[in-house]
């Protein structure tokens, strides 16, 4: 059974990342796609440009859209763990599998770097999430209360862990049914 996927999001890269050494880091994405560079990694939807080095902006840029079976996951965690030793800074890269029966699976995966960096973009995502959330209810008093909690969440969890090997991957992942909405 195949589902369709869409991964979308920006990773800022180091200076003297090339072309190749993308492509290597992207392989098991690649592999499973039976792509073999980026010139390949194009999106089903046209109206999306794929996968993009621009190598003046230090960027890759992701805008895809393909079918996918039960391993892909896999791939492209792999994948994304091999790019972080090129990301100038960690990012959120957002994953969205539209199953048949009309439910929508959305996942944050974050790259980056180091363990520390993808700590503070994953707590900066979940802070302006929960003000968005909670400015529609409460006032800045009470969202303030709130996100000095979820500070001290993640201060605990950081402290906890300790020195732990980074992979360089985390996932946040959230179910929802209904409409698809790619950005």
């Amino acid at each position: 059974m195949h589902t369709e996927v869409h991964v979308h999001g920006t990773v800022p890269l180091k200076n003297a990342v090339s072309q190749a050494d993308l492509e290597q880091a992207l392989g098991p994405w690649f592999s499973y796609v039976d792509i073999e560079n980026l010139g390949e990694a194009r999106s089903a939807n046209q109206d999306e440009p794929g996968v993009v080095y621009d190598r003046r902006k230090r960027m890759l840029e992701i805008c895809w859209t393909g079918w996918v079976g039960r391993n892909f996951q896999k791939a492209l965690e792999s994948a994304f763990e091999a790019l972080g030793p090129f990301a100038e800074e960690a990012s959120g890269v957002e994953v969205t599998y539209y199953h048949e029966d009309g439910r929508d699976e959305r996942g944050m995966v974050f790259v980056g770097p180091a363990a520390d960096a993808i700590e503070a973009v994953q707590r900066r995502y979940m802070i302006e999430d929960l003000q968005d959330l909670l400015g529609r209810h409460f006032g800045d008093p009470e969202i303030s209360e709130v996100v000095g909690l979820v500070n001290q969440l993640f201060d605990r969890r950081w402290a906890q862990r300790g020195a732990a090997p980074a992979t360089g991957i985390s996932e946040r992942p959230q179910r929802s049914a209904g409409k698809r909405h790619l950005h």
